[in-house]
C-alpha cells in the first residue's frame, strides 16, 4: 500500500468506523491524543474516551465511533461497543480476532469486531501480544452467550492446517524435520505450535498419502513427481 511523505497511506484510512485497531499515538495536545490510522488527518483519542494517558510513539487498542457530528473518533473505552454475549455464532465458525489482553484464564479477544471472547492458555499454540491480529475459531457458545475459542478449526480441519504447519516447516528446513512419535511435546510445540496429539495424527495422514517418510529420529519429506 503506497503512502506519502507523512507515512499516510495514499489509499485511505485503514480502520473504518465501528472497527478495533492497534493504533499508534502521534501528538499529544489539549484536546487528546492523535492516532496515526491512515487518513489523511491523525484520528482524535478525547480525553474522556481513554483509560490512560498515552504518550506519543505508544501503541493503544482502539474502536472507531463517531462524534455527535458525525466525524470519526477513537475510544479505548472498548467495553462500551462490545458485547459479551454473542448473537448468531455457532462452534466451528471461524472468525476474525483482535488480542485485547491476557488474563488469569488465557487471553481475552475482540471476535469480528463485535464481541468478546476467551482463548484458554491451553488452547494458544503460539506466542500472542496485544493487538495481534489472527484467524481464530469458535470453539464454544456458553449458556450465557460467551465465546470461548480457538486458535485450530476443529475436526478434520484441524489436522489440514496442522499438516500444512509441517509440511511448511519441512520445506524450510531442508526436508527433514528431527521430530517424531518420541519427540517431547514441548520440543513440537516450540517446533510447530501444535499440540503433540495433532501432530502425530497430522503426520499420519502425510504417510499415507505419500508425502512424508517417518524415520527413527524425524520425518523427512517424500520427494516425487507428485509433490515436487
Amino acid at each position: 500500500m503506497a503512502r506519502n511523505s507523512h507515512g499516510r497511506s495514499a489509499d485511505g484510512p485503514l480502520v473504518s468506523v465501528g472497527e478495533v485497531a492497534y493504533l499508534t499515538v502521534v501528538t499529544v495536545n489539549e484536546t487528546g491524543a492523535f492516532l496515526d490510522w491512515g487518513g489523511p488527518k491523525d484520528l482524535l483519542l478525547p480525553y474522556g474516551e481513554q483509560r490512560f494517558r498515552p504518550d506519543p510513539g505508544k501503541r493503544v487498542l482502539i474502536m472507531v465511533s463517531e462524534d455527535a457530528q458525525g466525524r470519526p473518533i477513537a475510544s479505548m473505552r472498548l467495553d462500551r461497543f462490545l458485547r459479551d454475549a454473542a448473537e448468531g455464532m455457532a462452534p466451528g465458525e471461524q472468525v476474525e480476532l483482535i488480542v485485547a489482553e491476557r488474563t488469569d484464564l488465557g487471553y481475552k479477544a475482540v471476535v469480528d469486531h463485535r464481541y468478546w471472547g476467551l482463548l484458554y492458555h491451553d488452547a494458544v499454540t503460539q506466542p500472542l501480544r496485544r493487538g495481534q491480529r489472527l484467524t481464530g475459531y469458535v470453539q464454544r457458545v456458553r449458556d450465557d452467550g460467551r465465546l470461548d475459542l480457538a486458535l485450530m478449526p476443529p475436526g478434520e480441519a484441524r489436522l489440514d492446517v496442522v499438516g500444512d504447519k509441517v509440511l511448511a516447516a519441512l520445506r524450510e528446513s531442508g526436508g527433514y524435520l528431527p521430530l517424531g512419535d518420541k519427540s517431547s511435546p514441548e520440543a513440537i510445540k516450540a517446533r510447530l505450535g501444535v499440540s503433540k496429539s495433532a501432530f502425530k495424527q497430522a503426520i499420519g495422514r502425510l504417510y499415507k498419502r505419500r508425502l512424508i517418510v517417518i524415520e527413527d529420529g524425524g520425518i523427512r519429506r517424500q520427494f516425487d513427481s507428485r509433490n515436487d
